[in-house]
């Protein structure tokens, strides 16, 4: 915001997984409130079941519109009225319309400029499929809904690494027919840009996988590489884009060889993300490149499995909201030269020939040079 702290805006997700646990947690440091103005889209009743039944103090105060947010509170935005039965741990219909709900609330109010930045808490994707969400996930929602005609691109990312994906979430047996040289050239180019302005690398690097073992084996093992990777990685060197490849995956996580490169590109889901996540400490992040409204998340799931017992590790989601606020920073900070471009010197017109020529101002004559 212009005047005041960053508004973050968060979705409880799921109603009976670790959203509000992990959002209180996080916001049970002082710090956390000195850096930013947070505003849960959720449930007040639904926020005071999780908060006893984990028995925690979590301090919360409800607010009618988030233009009333609170700095230094933990804000919460009431985003449906009626009752939603909490089953912590079992998935349910119930819980993914809640989820649902606040994240149409955040998306609303976004478009109204109410706030900066957008944290989601973990959906079921199953339970959250209706009339009004026919998605995949969070990624492909707001592409369609924040998007304004842009492509979005997931990236997932530690201290470690930064991962981003050519396909998302597509069964396996579609994968090599999805992957195209433009769609290598589209996604390669997002991340290409956003390592650039939203996190402000001067000239990064983009390590690009294969689809097959041994990256084909010249062939033998599959045909993408020549037909399809390379071509594609041809044509981003062509447009300065610094991408190299194709790698085998196995030995290019294997060796650790994403250490010489600002980003790595895989061609599907598990083949960027199980490794990322074997290597992962427990603080990576879900962030989505190439739209307007910057939106991050925890890079775990529901957890189900310990719902409601107060040992969800509260870590990935503050480095979501870290994350959120260093990508507006950055995203401020690169723009702003570009926000007043100085007016041009010469403008072009043709005299009465056709001809094309320049104006080129005319210095003010000293009374010395008048004869």
């Amino acid at each position: 915001m212009e005047n005041g702290k960053i508004r973050v805006a968060i979705t409880h997700g799921d109603t009976n997984g670790i959203g509000y646990e992990v959002i209180f947690k996080a916001f049970a440091e002082p710090a956390m409130l000195e850096l930013c103005t947070p505003i849960i889209y959720g449930s007040p009743k639904v926020a005071a079941y999780h908060r006893n039944a984990l028995g925690i103090q979590a301090n919360f105060t409800i607010i009618n519109s988030a233009e009333d947010a609170h700095e230094g509170k933990l804000n919460l935005l009431p985003t449906f009225d009626e009752e939603v039965k909490v089953e912590l741990g079992s998935p349910s219909k119930e819980a993914g319309a809640a989820s649902l709900k606040a994240l149409e609330r955040a998306v609303e109010d976004y478009k109204q400029g109410l706030f900066d930045v957008l944290v989601t808490a973990p959906i079921n994707k199953n339970n959250i499929q209706c009339d009004g969400f026919n998605f995949c996930g969070h990624t492909e929602y707001l592409e369609e809904r924040l998007g304004e005609g842009n492509k979005s691109l997931m990236i997932l990312l530690n201290d470690i690494m930064r991962v981003a994906l050519v396909t998302t979430h597509l069964p396996i047996r579609d994968v090599a027919q999805a992957i195209t040289k433009d769609l290598i050239v589209e996604k390669a180019t997002i991340f290409y840009n956003s390592l650039k302005r939203d996190f402000r690398l001067a000239n990064p690097r983009i390590a690009v996988l294969a689809l097959n073992p041994h990256a084909g084996d010249d062939g033998l093992l599959g045909t993408e590489e020549q037909e399809v990777i390379i071509p594609a990685i041809k044509e981003l060197s062509d447009k300065g884009v610094y991408a190299f490849g194709p790698f085998a995956a196995d030995g290019f996580f294997g060796s650790g060889s994403y250490d010489s490169f600002d980003g790595v590109l895989a061609m599907y889901h598990d083949q960027g993300l199980a490794p990322f996540k074997a290597l992962d400490r427990g603080e990576g992040v879900n962030f989505t490149a190439g739209l307007p409204v910057v939106r991050t998340s925890p890079d775990h799931g529901t957890a189900y499995e310990i719902a409601g017992k107060n040992v969800a590790d509260e870590s990935s989601f503050r480095q979501a909201v870290y994350l959120a606020i260093d990508v507006y920073r950055n995203r401020a900070s690169y723009d702003e030269p570009f926000a007043n471009p100085l007016e041009k010197l010469y403008h072009e017109r043709r005299d009465d020939s056709e001809k094309t020529r320049f104006n080129v101002p005319k210095a003010k004559a000293k009374d010395s040079d008048k004869s």
